[in-house]
């Protein structure tokens, strides 16, 4: 099932996605939460990020094509960084471009929703703490990527972590479900998540080594071959099998 996060007038909620609209469900899903018999049209809501984490978390160089481009290789473990909570947001929000960069890119991946407290676990046991996947856009400065030399400034200007359009709870990431980026319509990435060098049990066993994952926390997996720039004026796509598609203006500050 499909599940969102939406404004409805005042008020913010998680629901179901249905053909005709969202059922609107009390409480949140991470906690308790409880189906109404309200169904809202989708012309009377705005769709948000469909969680907003403590934490997103995040694997560098895991497709091989995509470290070709980098100029670099494949690590023999996960590589991960962090992006600030404050990077997130839902579909149709703006991706501002800073003022302090002059080449920004666009780095399409599957994302991985933490349901429960992870810390230690295996990856035989991985899936357990998944609550579901959603599509997300790992928006970097490249040129401050590569003139710091690490990576925090350059992934976490607010507005750098697209995510949506929902939380597809049944999915499985071992099958080879499509990665895609578009910028204005044309395709700019195209890759499989079975591609991935890590997968996402081994993803989670190699993080929560390190730092507790909370529930609603996000993980990105990677990003395929392809990322390239975007400018203000533009719209960014990420289209994930089985979750949808998450579309973003760039905007200029």
């Amino acid at each position: 099932m499909k599940i969102v996060r939406f404004k409805a007038g005042d008020r913010i909620a998680y629901g179901l996605a249905e053909a005709s609209g969202v059922t609107l469900y009390d409480g949140s899903p991470f906690v308790a939460w409880e189906a109404t018999e309200v169904l809202l049209p989708w012309e009377s809501i705005q769709l948000l990020a469909p969680v907003l984490p403590s934490k997103v978390v995040c694997v560098g160089k895991n497709y091989v094509e995509h470290a070709d481009e980098m100029g670099g290789e494949v690590p023999e473990e996960p590589l991960i960084f962090m992006k600030p909570a404050t990077t997130v947001i839902g579909p149709n929000a703006g991706i501002v471009y800073p003022r302090l960069s002059s080449e920004v890119h666009h780095e399409a991946e599957l994302a991985v929703v933490i349901g429960r407290l992870a810390r230690n676990i295996a990856a035989e046991d991985a899936s357990r703490y998944v609550f579901g996947y959603t599509a997300a856009n790992d928006i970097t400065a490249r040129d401050l990527q590569r003139k710091d030399g690490q990576w925090t400034r350059a992934k976490g200007f607010d507005t750098f972590c697209p995510l949506g359009p929902a939380i597809e709870t049944e999915l499985d990431p071992l099958e080879r479900l499509a990665v895609i980026c578009r910028v204005n319509g044309e395709v700019r990435q195209a890759g499989f998540t079975s591609d991935m060098v890590f997968g996402v049990a081994e993803i989670l066993e190699y993080i929560s080594a390190v730092m507790t994952l909370l529930p609603g926390d996000v993980v990105l997996t990677g990003t395929p071959s392809g990322v390239g720039p975007v400018l203000p004026g533009d719209r960014v796509e990420v289209e994930i099998d089985g979750v949808g598609t998450i579309a973003n203006p760039v905007v200029s500050r």
